[in-house]
């Protein structure tokens, strides 16, 4: 992966998840809870989503609304296979992706500018 195609845009922090450290770390759902992290901008969205393994499951590209911006995309990894699979539960049935759209869609998860 060619670091130079990755821009930093700017802080970020997602407000209704948190992170939670397995073999690699993912996000959780957290009605409370928050995260930090950083604005990449990439021309290459294929590239990360094959740095993220997503063909194989093991992370799952979701969109996370912000208010008065366009929406961002964030990876959230499967519990199971990250070895936090006891800890971190997305609600419902069916794929892991599927689940945790569902979760963002009714729960009150959003992007802010981390500053």
């Amino acid at each position: 992966m060619v670091l130079d195609a990755y821009r930093f845009r700017g802080p970020a922090r997602i407000h209704g998840l948190e992170r939670v450290d397995g073999r690699y770390p993912t996000l959780a759902p957290a009605p409370d809870g928050s995260v930090d992290g950083r604005i990449l901008r990439t021309d290459d969205v294929g590239a990360l989503d094959a740095y993220e393994r997503v063909d194989r499951g093991l992370y799952a590209r979701v969109t996370v609304p912000r208010p008065d911006a366009e929406p961002l995309a964030t990876y959230v990894g499967d519990p199971e296979r990250l070895g936090v699979g006891s800890t971190v539960e997305w609600p419902g049935s069916g794929p892991l992706p599927e689940r945790v759209r569902r979760y963002l869609r009714t729960n009150e998860v959003v992007i802010t500018s981390g500053e």
